[in-house]
């Protein structure tokens, strides 16, 4: 049974909305062909198995990313730290200033690693799955990174970057 807003009606501002109230982290997620980089802000991440290890990302079908998913043989999901929300903006073709920010990506297990993220996920591609306006596109994980002393995660949530607050017992 489809569960309607208040007022009766089902929207996407309202389904956007609502999803927004789950505080994600932000990652670039990031493909080379032919020796260039392509990279796409994504917080549709999830992971789905651990044996063997699988990761997910969507990605609209419309993506300008997606063509070169789909000529790659795999990916990485690079995970930002909260000092990071330029790399998120320029990744979500956001940023406007006339240089892009400072950023390196490093080869790694046929993937690019972006420098300075606090983790990162080498994934080879496995399956592109039809999911409405998106492709879920599934990854078996080929290779970890993380930082010894990682920095905290770049969060959104309902719409706006936002950092983590440490609570002390």
């Amino acid at each position: 049974m489809t569960k309607l807003t208040e007022d009766g009606t089902l929207d996407s501002r309202t389904f956007r909305n609502t999803l927004g109230l789950f505080a994600t982290g932000v990652t670039v997620v990031a493909v080379e062909v032919e020796g260039e980089i392509y990279g796409m802000t994504a917080n549709a991440v999830a992971s789905v198995s651990l044996e063997p290890m699988l990761v997910l990302v969507c990605v609209q079908k419309e993506a300008h990313l997606m063509a070169f998913l789909r000529r790659a043989e795999g990916f990485s999901i690079n995970i930002l730290n909260e000092t990071q929300q330029d790399l998120s903006n320029y990744f979500a073709n956001l940023w406007h200033a006339p240089e892009p920010p400072p950023f390196a990506f490093s080869p790694w297990l046929g993937t690019p690693r972006l420098e300075g993220a606090i983790g990162a996920i080498a994934c080879r591609t496995i399956e592109y799955l039809e999911g409405g306006d998106h492709w879920i596109v599934m990854g078996q994980v080929i290779g970890l990174y993380h930082q010894e002393n990682p920095a905290n995660p770049l969060l959104y949530y309902r719409g706006q970057y936002r950092q983590m607050l440490t609570v002390e017992d």
